[in-house]
């Protein structure tokens, strides 16, 4: 999972592989829960997993 701070960059990374899906991340509540997110060298947001409680799925 590569998590992306706006709408925009996580549309243009998902057009890579196909037609992007944008599910919305409460990553906030990940943080206060206790999940851990680091950034890659080249500034990626990361997390090892992202429990379905935590996300929002459109529609």
């Amino acid at each position: 999972m590569h998590p992306s701070p706006d709408r925009e960059t996580t549309t243009r990374v998902g057009a890579k592989r196909g037609r992007p899906v944008v599910l919305s991340v409460d990553a906030g509540a990940m943080h206060a829960a206790g999940h851990l997110f680091w950034r890659s060298d080249n500034g990626v947001w990361l997390t090892e997993a992202v429990p379905v409680a935590f996300l929002r799925f459109p529609g």
